[in-house]
């Protein structure tokens, strides 16, 4: 049986922006996100947000999303509310995390409710398990691993839920790569720590630990 973080919970979450830079007054204008239960999938949650200005016309080519559906959405305030109890204090994964987290972050510092958060990210991951891979976007990633593509890339909750497949395929690999009985989010967390020529190594010596005393599980924050 597979028990690779048979109890861990982590929410899987994808953000399409009206730009780059929360700094200089771009926003979040969808959410997809997945919660993850082990390997599966148990609650969605996905949502348009009305930024509260018209985005490009480069922002409509590039995510498919238009100002005529942003027009009668939610504002950011409403949707980020019930974001904020779906992800609870569960770890946080997604595909160049530090993107999303920026955002995540501004989004909530301007709804007055900020706190703490813990990601994990996939294209991390991948550059310290798969050196041979041209490029570390998602849609080669998902090619690469043969996972399928469900949905248009660039909306926010068909690449939430190929990067809940990828993170799912990714830790499948490092436990029988490696020999682990479970692979936690703890681990994840060390694998990000360490450089990526030193990454097979790490594996190898956590590996080696665990075996002789079972790592335990995480499912919370920190």
């Amino acid at each position: 049986m597979n028990l690779f973080s048979q109890q861990e919970t982590v929410i899987i979450v994808d953000f399409e922006t009206s730009g780059m830079y929360p700094d200089k007054g771009d926003r979040v204008i969808e959410i997809g996100a997945v919660k993850l239960s082990g390997q599966q999938v148990v609650a969605r949650f996905d949502a348009l947000i009305n930024p509260g200005f018209l985005i490009t016309r480069e922002i409509e080519n590039v995510t498919g999303i238009n100002n005529q559906m942003l027009i009668d959405a939610p504002k950011a305030e409403n949707v980020f509310g019930e974001f904020l109890s779906f992800i609870s204090s569960y770890p946080l994964v997604a595909h160049n995390a530090s993107f999303d987290q920026k955002f995540l972050e501004s989004e909530i510092n301007l709804l007055g409710r900020p706190r703490p958060l813990n990601f994990g990210c996939t294209l991390q991951v991948a550059k310290r398990i798969y050196p041979d891979v041209i490029n570390y976007k998602l849609e080669t990633l998902v090619r690469y691993k043969n996972i399928p593509i469900n949905g248009q890339f660039h909306r926010a909750s068909a690449d939430a839920e190929m990067t809940a497949a990828l993170w799912v395929a990714m830790l499948e690999d490092i436990r029988k790569e490696f020999g682990f009985e479970s692979v936690s989010f703890e681990l994840i967390k060390k694998l990000l720590k360490t450089p990526k020529e030193q990454a097979t190594q790490f594996l190898r010596q956590e590996a080696d630990t665990a075996q002789k005393s079972p790592m335990g599980e995480t499912g919370s924050l920190f």
